[in-house]
């Protein structure tokens, strides 16, 4: 998929998946990545698709990582992740965006392995927070096409 130039209007996301543990929803984050990056905007985490990304990570001090990170969860305009797999450090930033730092996020999951994921995901009914299950893998370009702009003119929460 080819990267459309980045327009002024385009929103600094941090695109949140699991990493160090179950990468089974690297595929989805691919194309949620690629999705968004096409819409303008900068993944701040858009290395983390990359097969090498845990090795990479584990390569550098773990409170460089954290510190990297913390920076990024605080620049970013949006939050948005993949949460089908379990994940301590994803259940963290998910956390933190949407308790310490209210910043709008999307959580996108796989309807598939929803009886798997945590009922305080699936149950979330925070206003700063929009969730959005898919079934199949061909449904992210559209889903993430709706749900970002909405999510720019402050609709709230919002299931799909």
């Amino acid at each position: 998929m080819r990267v459309r130039e980045r327009h002024s209007s385009g929103m600094k996301i941090y695109l949140g998946f699991t990493v160090a543990g179950d990468r089974s929803s690297v595929e989805a984050a691919t194309k949620i990545l690629q999705a968004l990056e096409s819409l303008g905007h900068e993944v701040l985490t858009s290395h983390l698709v990359r097969e090498d990304a845990w090795e990479a990570d584990r390569s550098v001090p773990p409170s460089d990582i954290f510190t990297r990170d913390m920076n990024w969860l605080a620049a970013c305009d949006l939050f948005v992740a993949e949460v089908s797999g379990s994940s301590f450090g994803l259940g963290f930033e998910t956390g933190y965006l949407l308790g310490a730092m209210q910043k709008r996020t999307i959580l996108f999951y796989d309807r598939g392995v929803e009886h798997k994921i945590s009922l305080m995901i699936t149950g979330n009914t925070l206003p700063n927070c929009t969730l959005v299950p898919y079934s199949r893998l061909e449904e992210l370009d559209e889903l993430v096409g709706r749900c970002v702009p909405s999510l720019n003119a402050g609709d709230g929460t919002s299931r799909l």
